[in-house]
């Protein structure tokens, strides 16, 4: 199949360079083979530092009479006629498929796959990615989607928090600072992330649930600043709920402790 030439053309890298898939090659098939279920990092979202290798699992489960011969799959950002990124298990190497039982038509297949930012990822990746795969049965029966599933890649987000004066006096005011970062798949750092809404939670001592205090703007720099009343001991945190480009991530809750006044 002349499209698994173009996976192999990859080797297995993520390929920033504009690659034209043909056009003739779009979903196609024979018999009835099935392709009922797929997956990328068990569903949830691909979240990729700033630097070091990011390794997930693409999962596809398919079904045929006769039973499943292999499977191919690899990943891809934008149009499917002209994507600009592509992710893989490398080199035509087909998923590892494994029956769900003896008596099951059924196969799982998977792949690891690898990701590295700064030499293969560039921030316009972060968003919506899709799932092509083409699937042969023992009976000569395949299946091929060129988007069987789609997944969102992101980039992850950092998040601190700094509560004073500590301690402090109930009924009196804290200073709750921080700042909001988030990964630079162009040059391997972690720039502050501006006007993005953060919301500022309280945990009461003892207790194991935060509340949400306020929300504020991620300023210049991505840096947060608000003020509270001292009621009761216990943690503050900010908490960022990402985006479709960006990670969730909570700050580490910064105890204060309040006295009698």
């Amino acid at each position: 199949m002349l499209i698994r030439s173009v996976v192999a053309a990859l080797s297995g890298a993520l390929a920033l360079s504009a690659l034209v898939v043909p056009s003739a090659h779009a979903d196609a098939g024979e018999g009835d083979t099935q392709v009922t279920e797929v997956a990328v990092n068990d569903g949830k979202p691909v979240v990729v530092g700033a630097t070091g290798a990011k390794t997930f699992t693409l999962r596809i489960t398919a079904r045929d009479d006769s039973g499943i011969s292999d499977a191919y799959g690899w990943l891809y950002h934008g149009p499917f006629d002209n994507p600009d990124g592509f992710a893989g298990p490398g080199s035509e190497a087909p998923l590892t498929c494994t029956p769900v039982s003896a008596t099951v038509t059924d196969s799982v297949c998977t792949a690891s796959i690898t990701v590295t930012p700064v030499s293969s990822l560039t921030n316009t990746h972060a968003g919506t990615w899709h799932v092509w795969t083409s699937v042969d049965a023992k009976d000569g029966d395949f299946v091929q989607k060129d988007s069987a599933a789609a997944f969102l890649m992101k980039r992850a987000a950092r998040l601190t928090a700094d509560a004073s004066p500590e301690p402090v006096a109930k009924g009196e005011v804290i200073t709750i600072k921080g700042a909001l970062s988030r990964a630079d798949w162009h040059n391997g750092s972690y720039p502050g992330y501006k006007g993005q809404p953060v919301k500022l939670q309280f945990r009461k001592a003892g207790t194991t649930t935060y509340s949400t205090v306020k929300t504020v703007t991620s300023g210049t720099g991505g840096t947060l600043k608000t003020t509270a009343t001292a009621v009761a001991d216990g943690y503050w945190r900010w908490s960022f709920t990402g985006t479709s480009t960006t990670g969730a991530v909570n700050a580490t809750g910064d105890y204060v402790h309040v006295t009698a006044g």
